[in-house]
């Protein structure tokens, strides 16, 4: 399968990114309304499964086929890599500021760069070391541990099993589209995030109600009310269909490591977002905590070396099997 030109995957990978970062404000404003984070992905995963199957089956039924092991490694990528990673989100971001919340996700690169060297044996440089000093002396410093200040665990855990969950999405969507379109991959995707939702939660017990209650919008939006609705809307088609959609042209054609890298854009615009609309500012200590963070996922990135062997599997062939659960 062709890639596209690779300019294009930046800017797919970028806007995605921002896309998400806005979307970490709006989904707090509903939970803050009293969707619960649980109900909030499940009809997430299911809005956004039933837009992404319609599409595919009017632009490319055939692409939804499914080959040999294609249907476990895509239950996996739905289940850790969709539905767990929105919710270890959604939990992290209600009990914590998102802009901490997504650092702490956003080291998943770092975890991908460790799984390369001690799961996959391959060489990795010694940089490693350094980007996850890197991360936990910034993580730190944007915590403010021993000045005194609390953090909610539950939403620390979450946040970690966000990255970790991110993780298994970037290794694996990378493994799926070396050989599938990101429309039928991000539609079973959904598929699966939802019905396993679905299954935890029958849609019999969902809260319809709430869904027509009029939200009152902080910062410069007040004295706006949409009802809540229409903020799931905004969630389902553009906090989750098209950046996901985007995110994954982008993998396709960058490869997992150098999407990972600009992805880190994500984080910065969902602290502006957040410090602009729910006034969650971050102070100077934070701020380049926040920069080292940044800086240790740069050394992470680049920490696995860009050997012919590495080219080759950029260029589409399939990551090792022992990386599939």
């Amino acid at each position: 399968m062709s890639r596209p030109p690779a300019p294009l995957g930046v800017l797919a990978v970028v806007v995605g990114s921002l896309l998400f970062a806005v979307n970490g404000t709006v989904a707090k404003i509903a939970m803050q309304a009293g969707l619960s984070p649980t109900r909030l992905v499940e009809i997430r995963s299911l809005g956004s499964a039933v837009v992404l199957v319609a599409a595919a089956l009017l632009l490319s039924r055939g692409s939804l086929r499914l080959r040999g092991r294609e249907l476990a490694v895509m239950a996996v990528l739905g289940v850790v890599g969709v539905a767990l990673v929105q919710w270890f989100y959604l939990v992290a971001i209600s009990r914590l500021p998102v802009g901490l919340a997504l650092l702490i996700e956003y080291t998943a690169p770092l975890l991908v760069a460790l799984w390369a060297r001690f799961v996959l044996h391959e060489q990795v440089r010694a940089r490693v070391w350094w980007a996850l000093a890197a991360c936990l002396g910034g993580l730190a410093l944007v915590a403010q541990v021993g000045d005194g200040v609390v953090l909610d665990v539950l939403g620390l855990l979450a946040a970690v099993g966000a990255a970790v969950s991110l993780a298994c999405y970037y290794l694996l969507g990378e493994r799926l589209l070396s050989k599938r379109d990101p429309l039928s991959t991000h539609a079973w995707s959904m598929g699966f995030a939802a019905l396993f939702w679905i299954v935890l939660q029958p849609l019999w017990t969902f809260p319809v109600g709430t869904l027509g209650e009029a939200v009152a919008l902080p910062g410069p939006l007040a004295g706006a009310e949409p009802p809540m609705w229409l903020l799931v809307a905004w969630i389902v088609l553009l906090g989750t269909v098209t950046p996901y959609l985007l995110f994954l042209w982008g993998i396709r054609t960058l490869g997992a490591a150098r999407a990972g890298l600009l992805g880190m854009t994500e984080p910065v615009a969902a602290s502006a977002a957040a410090w602009l609309v729910l006034g969650e500012a971050m102070t100077a200590v934070q701020l380049v905590g926040g920069a080292v963070v940044l800086g240790g996922i740069v050394l992470a990135e680049t920490a696995r070396p860009r050997g012919p062997e590495a080219d080759a599997r950029e260029d589409g062939t399939v990551l090792p099997e022992h990386v599939v659960p």
